[in-house]
């Protein structure tokens, strides 16, 4: 008897959680995603909380996918929980049901994640230097016509997707802040707005001068329209590697704010405390996504 109410205690755990774990959607793994522009890597589609057909959902893609969903493939054994975080602010009605792509890093990831124009402004002294460090040059806008001519194409051929630019939107940490930043700007058309956690302005991690900063201010200055602008997000936290960052990212606000951008299309945040990894951004994930996803 006593093994009999066990048994069925155990089996109602199992299920429970089962249909917990069920609830807050599904990953699904596409393996070696083939492309004529960069290397082959891993994608991962999170499809949210009551995905069904012939209903549209609009699509947050996200880089460095490997650590969004599950520890067993972050870096470090934390990851950022990107699942139950949009489960929790859509039961709460905060943001509605995103599908979210998550774009493995390759061993090219520097590359990948440097934005190529402001790189090709550098004088080539300082260029060479990048290279060296990196043992290679930018390959940014051949990452970037990955994400646009063939997996975004791919997504929403395959997926229950709303295609256009409002519904929309691209986000990573560090280097990852750069290359959606980059994203945005080189693709208004396409998205609709960027997430840039921690945004790893000095481009070097050996060095800490404002040579990139520079260029990505003359950039920007360039590229950032005055109509129909993105919305952008900037945050960076007070120790490790972003304890770097304030200085650098006072100059890309002044540019905003000398735009016209005001408290509804960017919005920068100090964490104090906050340190360069992926728990940190776990933690502070879902301000973010409210600013980026929410009720416009």
């Amino acid at each position: 008897m006593l093994f009999r109410l066990f048994l069925s205690g155990w089996l109602v755990a199992l299920l429970s959680l089962a249909a917990a774990a069920q609830t807050m959607g599904r990953v699904e793994h596409l393996p070696d995603f083939a492309s004529k522009f960069v290397q082959p890597r891993h994608v991962d589609v999170w499809l949210p909380e009551g995905y069904v057909p012939g209903k549209k959902y609009p699509v947050l893609y996200m880089h460095d996918g490997q650590n969004l969903f599950s520890p067993k493939t972050s870096y470090g054994g934390v990851a950022w929980e990107v699942d139950s975080v949009l489960t929790q602010l859509q039961r709460e009605k905060k943001v509605p049901a995103y599908i979210v792509v998550g774009i493995w890093n390759s061993p090219k990831r520097f590359a990948e994640y440097t934005p190529e124009k402001p790189f090709r402004n550098l004088p080539p002294a300082r260029q060479q230097a990048f290279q060296e460090e990196y043992h290679a040059g930018p390959l940014s806008d051949a990452y970037l016509k990955f994400l646009v001519e063939e997996l975004k194409p791919y997504i929403d051929q395959h997926y229950q997707t709303k295609p256009d630019r409002k519904h929309t939107f691209i986000m990573g940490s560090s280097m990852g802040g750069l290359i959606s930043l980059y994203a945005a700007l080189e693709y208004p058309q396409v998205f609709g707005g960027a997430g840039c956690l921690s945004t790893h302005w000095p481009l070097s991690l050996q060095s800490n001068t404002p040579d990139f900063t520079n260029a990505m201010v003359q950039y920007l200055e360039q590229k950032l329209p005055r109509r129909h602008k993105p919305r952008l997000y900037f945050d960076y936290g007070t120790t490790t590697l972003d304890a770097l960052y304030e200085p650098h990212q006072q100059r890309i606000d002044a540019v905003l704010r000398a735009r016209g951008y005001d408290a509804r299309h960017w919005q920068t945040r100090r964490f104090e405390g906050a340190a360069h990894n992926e728990a940190a951004w776990q933690q502070r994930l879902t301000i973010p996504l409210e600013f980026l996803l929410g009720k416009k």
